[in-house]
């Protein structure tokens, strides 16, 4: 039997399910039930759903929990993270108690310049090209008047353009390079709708314009986070611990292969708290790992210092984030996230999030130089293994008690399990 089908799309949800599960599926029935059981049981909810995507034919659940206990800037927040990961959220709510009693976290938006592109070829001259672009670019901006009469009001819109020469990259390649505000939205429909405007009036017969496109890139869009205390402050041997911390992070600067783990462990926390409010998470990925190599070697995201008895702990990261327009606005969840968030503004919640992602970082990297990361990791990872087990409720309490101050390891929680099912 073909696995092609022409005209998906056009079919009904029960008509996609009922042909996945008889072509794809050797229990037709337990995968329908399985895609139906996921669907919210409010019509109007899932119709909201569903018309999120195309093809949609269930929902895909996440954890939904909240990291309380984060002070940032003397103001008390409560953050909402959607996540499988069993660490995250325990580690984030750890270390902000922990630091709320010694300061908290202190926050700044650097800036939130964002960054267009239209990509053209040119073989002509030079000169005559920058003749050209000096004499419409009051026309370039013109020509996106429509578009950014709101957000202008809003204090947004386009900040500058730029014609850049890049033939030394790639033979006749020319780009014209604009720089936006775009207030509490995101902002990628807009800047990708005024590009397309831009490359329309700019056109001509010897430019042919390849693409218009926002970049993820976005270093001139920073936000800093740090905690600092001092030394004492850390607790049991403190200036052993601060040392070794400390090392840890120069290590992250220099070894691309650990920094790549070390940032992945920030990306824990952001992404958690990207995807809560309805953000773009894989813009947030691809702006924030091309930072970490913006000087040629993957490095670190987050830095460390001791001096005269201070220890300080901060990350440096580009978030292009909205608290208007998209999901954010239509999907419940990412509301009640942002009303849960005291209903920030796009600042706001760029110096929360980076937040979030240093107490990850710090919690990752305390466990590294003291315990080890597996302890912590898979105490959280107990349950999910019970579950794997099918262990009754009766089984999974006396399992973590007997595991309440023993190393985890997936054989050792098989073998007590099986002990403990044979007694029962």
């Amino acid at each position: 039997m073909t696995k092609t089908v022409s005209g998906f799309s056009k079919f009904t949800k029960q008509q996609k399910i009922d042909w996945l599960a008889k072509t794809f599926f050797a229990d037709a029935e337990t995968a329908k039930k399985t895609l139906q059981t996921y669907w919210n049981k409010d019509e109007q909810l899932q119709k909201l759903h569903d018309e999120f995507i195309e093809n949609t034919i269930s929902n895909f659940y996440l954890p939904y929990g909240v990291a309380p206990n984060f002070i940032i800037n003397g103001k008390d927040y409560v953050i909402p993270m959607a996540v499988e990961e069993s660490s995250v959220v325990a580690a984030a709510s750890l270390v902000a108690k922990f630091w709320s009693t010694r300061g908290g976290f202190k926050t700044k938006v650097i800036s939130t310049t964002k960054i267009g592109q239209v990509h053209f070829i040119y073989e002509g001259d030079t000169a005559s090209l920058k003749t050209y672009f000096n004499k419409i670019k009051s026309r370039l901006i013109g020509a996106t008047d429509a578009i950014t009469k709101n957000m202008r009001k809003r204090g947004g819109g386009i900040l500058d353009i730029e014609l850049r020469d890049k033939t030394a990259n790639l033979e006749n390649y020319h780009q014209l390079y604009v720089t936006f505000e775009t207030m509490d939205s995101m902002g990628a429909n807009f800047i990708n709708s005024c590009l397309e405007a831009i490359a329309r009036e700019f056109r001509k017969d010897d430019i042919e314009i390849v693409m218009s496109i926002l970049s993820n890139y976005i270093p001139e869009c920073l936000v800093m986070a740090e905690v600092s205390c001092t030394i004492e402050e850390l607790g049991e041997n403190a200036a052993e611990f601060a040392k070794k911390f400390y090392q840890a992070v120069q290590i992250a600067k220099v070894e691309p292969y650990r920094a790549v783990t070390h940032n992945k462990g920030i990306m824990n926390g952001i992404d958690a708290v990207v995807l809560a409010t309805g953000n773009d998470f894989r813009a947030v990925e691809a702006g924030a790992h091309a930072y970490a190599g913006r000087d040629g070697q993957y490095k670190s995201l987050t830095d460390c210092s001791i001096s005269d008895g201070i220890f300080r702990f901060w990350i440096e990261i580009p978030l292009a984030l909205g608290t208007v327009g998209g999901l954010t606005g239509l999907h419940p969840l990412a509301r009640l996230s942002l009303e849960m968030l005291q209903k920030p503004s796009a600042k706001e919640l760029m110096q929360i999030v980076a937040a979030a992602g240093l107490a990850q970082n710090f919690a990752a990297l305390r466990a590294l130089v003291t315990t080890g990361i597996q302890q912590g990791h898979m105490k959280m990872h107990l349950q999910n293994i019970l579950n794997q087990l099918g262990a009754s409720e009766d089984e999974k309490e006396q399992l973590i008690l007997l595991f309440k101050n023993r190393p985890v390891t997936y054989n050792a929680v098989v073998e007590e399990f099986q002990k403990v099912r044979i007694k029962a």
